[in-house]
């Protein structure tokens, strides 16, 4: 079975007029949260999906955003930042540069949290529409009045409504191209909302999910104010961290090639229990193979998109993969060094703590060797080792 995968597009353009005082001179998708940036915490909430390449479209102060983000790899996920010359509104440049992404694809505002299921979103058949978009509760956001009180009908149709308390637009969407294509459409500065989402709603053309997770626009300042407490609130979670050769595949010496993947006994029954848990998915994984000639960086990125995209197929995603390449007797010299990224060190894990709400009491490591449970030690992490029982051991705690 062919794994689909598509474009997504970062629109992140805006000047941030509404929250300009709390900028200090940065684009509004760089403004600090607690340790990171919103446009961080977004990028690495989707890049547990695989996506074909992701598309950062930036204005104000691109040369930060470029700075920070373009040709960087994150989770296996190409970034690109493109800057727009001239701004053509949300949706402009979109339609001028069309063929230039897949033949549908996904676009996302840089400065909305929407902790979306993309499973979900995926899998609603779109058939005879032309997109769909993410809905979510109307909870006082300024966001566009024309779409701030929608409705999902039985047939997933999003409909405009006089409801009070209706659905609002999350800023989430999957499109054809044809939504760029309708002869209604021949201005150069376009609005997603107002000249492709709102005219496609009214012509029954748009299908809609509602998301019932968490969702934050920091586009205002009492959003923006009141953010750290509730990304700590709403995200905090258990984190279940994994060694990966000996622990979920099985380890035949500097594992690189995904025709000799083979998964260890009950690992897949685990995963797919502990999915329904609301838990964190982290590899942390030794890679000295890359070090020491056995297979090159290039080749590990490409094991790991198939690795995640056999799990895509069950569902199951991990949020960050971390891998240390370095190693004390490297043949490359630009991997050749004592490391505490490499494990037994634990920097690999603390990355994973500084970047994510993880609750750390409620955690564990699940490994096969020494060097993984001093790793989870030094973590103060719970630590399993591997075994057949795994998933009797995983329920004494979950």
């Amino acid at each position: 079975m062919n794994f689909k995968v598509y474009d997504l597009i970062i629109l992140a353009g805006g000047k941030g007029t509404r929250i300009k005082k709390y900028l200090n001179n940065n684009p509004k998708p760089l403004i600090k949260i607690d340790t990171s940036s919103i446009l961080d915490k977004i990028l690495f909430q989707v890049c547990k999906y695989q996506f074909r390449r992701i598309f950062i479209l930036t204005g104000y102060k691109s040369e930060k955003i470029f700075k920070k983000f373009n040709n960087k790899l994150i989770n296996f996920n190409k970034i690109t930042c493109i800057r727009e010359k001239k701004l053509l509104g949300t949706g402009g440049y979109i339609k001028k540069n069309l063929n230039q992404f897949t033949k549908s694809f996904y676009v996302m505002n840089a400065d909305s949290y929407c902790d979306f299921d993309y499973y979900k979103f995926k899998d609603l058949k779109i058939s005879n529409a032309y997109g769909k978009i993410i809905l979510t509760k109307n909870n006082d956001y300024k966001s566009n009045k024309k779409l701030s009180n929608l409705i999902i009908d039985k047939n997933n149709k999003v409909k405009l409504s006089n409801k009070k308390n209706g659905l609002m637009n999350a800023g989430i969407y999957f499109f054809k191209r044809k939504c760029f294509e309708q002869k209604v459409i021949n201005n150069s500065h376009i609005s997603l909302e107002d000249e492709i989402i709102l005219p496609l709603i009214k012509d029954n053309k748009i299908l809609g999910l509602q998301n019932k997770n968490f969702f934050l626009d920091i586009g205002t300042p009492k959003n923006l104010l009141r953010a750290k407490n509730l990304f700590k609130k709403n995200l905090l979670k258990p984190g279940i961290f994994l060694d990966r050769d000996g622990t979920i595949n099985e380890d035949y010496g500097y594992v690189h090639d995904f025709n000799k993947f083979k998964l260890k006994k009950n690992i897949l029954k685990t995963l797919k229990y502990l999915k329904n848990k609301k838990v964190y998915f982290f590899i942390v994984t030794n890679q000295a193979g890359i070090a020491k000639k056995k297979f090159t960086l290039n080749e590990f990125n490409i094991f790991h998109t198939k690795f995640k995209n056999f799990f895509s197929k069950e569902k199951i995603y991990f949020d960050y993969v971390a891998f240390c390449p370095f190693h004390k007797d490297a043949l490359l010299l630009k991997y050749k060094k004592k490391s505490n990224y490499r494990k037994p060190g634990n920097l690999m894990v603390k990355f994973i703590l500084k970047n994510f709400y993880v609750d750390l009491k409620k955690s564990i490591f699940i490994g096969d060797s020494k060097k993984d449970y001093l790793c989870a030690k030094k973590s103060n992490l719970k630590f399993i080792y591997y075994s057949k029982n795994i998933i009797q051991e995983i329920k004494k705690y979950y």
